[in-house]
């Protein structure tokens, strides 16, 4: 019976490296899956699913309005008919930048399993860089089959567990929208106590 999978973690734990491998294995035993990734980055060549250590695929591109289910049902019943010339049937849909979904695009991947035996493995962020969690990453805490916490590392050495946004000087960010874009130059992966040490107002 297919299920909905939540892995989630700090920055650089791999989660992108981990969806394109589960990709790869999928694809390695005649099976195909359907990629998807947060259309909200826009920098020049981002959009696809890239990993820190080298691995990018081209991927398919949610917004806020964007219906999941209809999208992936759709491919479904292409690859089905055949169309596309050596289709492979689809088994699996592998969401990448998991906490820019909205709460009803994870129902959505929750009806995909439940009504369509598809599963769906989801792959982002618990908490944003104050600390508080993104609204996708909070209904999957909520209603996901399986969650499974990834190890990032702190500068300490301890399990990073937050997300620190810092400035050009590589100083902590205390304020501002929830979502800014960027990579290792904008947030480091820290573990909470020096998260907490590193606030302006630590309570």
């Amino acid at each position: 019976m297919a299920k909905l999978y939540f892995y989630f973690a700090s920055m650089n734990a791999g989660k992108s490296a981990l969806l394109l491998q589960t990709a790869f294995n999928y694809r390695e035993r005649g099976m195909d899956v359907s990629l998807w990734t947060a259309a909200v980055d826009n920098r020049p060549a981002f959009g696809a699913i890239n990993s820190r250590i080298g691995l990018t695929s081209d991927a398919h591109r949610f917004g806020t309005d964007t219906d999941i289910a209809a999208r992936v049902l759709e491919e479904r019943a292409g690859r089905d008919a055949g169309d596309g010339e050596g289709a492979s049937p689809l088994a699996c849909v592998l969401v990448d930048e998991a906490q820019f979904l909205t709460r009803d695009q994870v129902w959505q991947l929750a009806r995909l399993t439940d009504r369509h035996d598809i599963p769906v493995i989801c792959y982002g962020l618990r908490t944003d860089f104050r600390g508080e969690l993104f609204p996708g990453s909070a209904v999957l805490l909520g209603i996901a089959d399986k969650l499974t916490e990834m190890k990032a590392v702190c500068h300490c050495g301890r399990k990073a567990t937050m997300n620190q946004r810092v400035d050009e000087a590589g100083q902590p960010v205390v304020a501002g929208a929830q979502t800014e874009i960027g990579g290792n130059e904008r947030y480091v992966a820290v573990c909470r106590k020096h998260f907490v040490s590193d606030l302006a107002d630590p309570t």
